[in-house]
């Protein structure tokens, strides 16, 4: 993973998460962006908004898998 700049849409959304929602999200956190935040390197905002996006990023990746495996099963 590069090292990520937050998008707007994000931050925003990282913003209005609760205090628990926060926590899980950070819990799920690894690799690289979890040591950037444990060295100061981003603050939790950023690295939440950063997670937001990472995860939209593979949910959409898995959706796309999805569909062309339910388009090849339909196919039978």
């Amino acid at each position: 993973m590069k090292n990520k700049i937050p998008q707007e849409e994000y931050l925003k959304k990282a913003k209005k998460l609760t205090k628990k929602e926060a926590e899980y999200l950070l819990m799920r956190m690894g690799g690289k962006l979890g040591r950037r935040l444990d060295d100061d390197k981003i603050i939790p905002l950023e690295a939440l908004a950063i997670q937001l996006e990472i995860e939209d990023e593979h949910r959409n990746e898995w959706r796309e898998r999805f569909a062309e495996i339910k388009a090849r099963y339909d196919k039978l």
